[in-house]
């Protein structure tokens, strides 16, 4: 799974603090938020989480912030192992901002490892449908999928794959894998047949 930069969302969080000081608002709100801000340079999430609570609950305009930070300790919280707390955050994250797909990728990511399949192809959907051209979450989907042994959907979702990127090496890969998977399934083409029962006369 590819890891998103702690350092990216800092600075994008911190470019959003930034932006929303400097328009006319509620001061004490932009207080929390530049509070937020600092707490989150410094990786301290639960501080960060409730300062940008505090500035939203003043000015909704710093939501998205909170969602940042969400994510941002979910992420923390996934690397630490703390499977739990990281789905909570990024469910927390996405009632506020249920249009980004990279955390539906994050959530996903975690739920594979604690083997909840069925809600990692859920959020990969939820993915796909906000960024369809994104080669890696159909990848992704199909990996579970094959997991699953549902050679249809996953070879659907590498074809899918491949209509995005044809020189995709990964997808390749796994079409040739899964259409060896259909031929070793399918009877052979000139088997046999079993010889008719004898009829019984009465």
């Amino acid at each position: 799974m590819k890891r998103y930069s702690a350092l990216t969302l800092i600075t994008a969080l911190a470019v959003c603090v930034s932006q929303f000081a400097q328009a006319q608002g509620n001061k004490e709100a932009s207080k929390f938020a530049r509070e937020g801000a600092e707490a989150s340079k410094n990786q301290d999430w639960n501080k960060a989480i409730e300062a940008f609570r505090k500035a939203t609950d003043l000015d909704r305009k710093f939501a998205p912030n909170l969602a940042i930070a969400y994510q941002q300790r979910g992420f923390a919280s996934a690397n630490e192992q703390s499977f739990e707390d990281a789905i909570r955050d990024f469910g927390e994250a996405l009632k506020i901002n249920s249009r980004d797909a990279r955390i539906y990728e994050q959530r996903a990511a975690v739920e594979m490892k604690m083997h909840d399949y069925d809600k990692a192809l859920a959020d990969y959907s939820e993915a796909i449908t906000l960024k369809p051209n994104e080669v890696r979450y159909y990848l992704y989907r199909s990996y579970i999928y094959e997991m699953k042994e549902d050679v249809k959907n996953s070879m659907a979702d590498t074809e899918k794959a491949l209509k995005v990127d044809p020189k995709n090496a990964e997808a390749k890969g796994r079409k040739a894998r899964l259409e060896a998977k259909q031929s070793a399934a399918l009877p052979p083409m000139n088997a046999p047949q079993p010889a008719p029962a004898a009829s019984k006369s009465p």
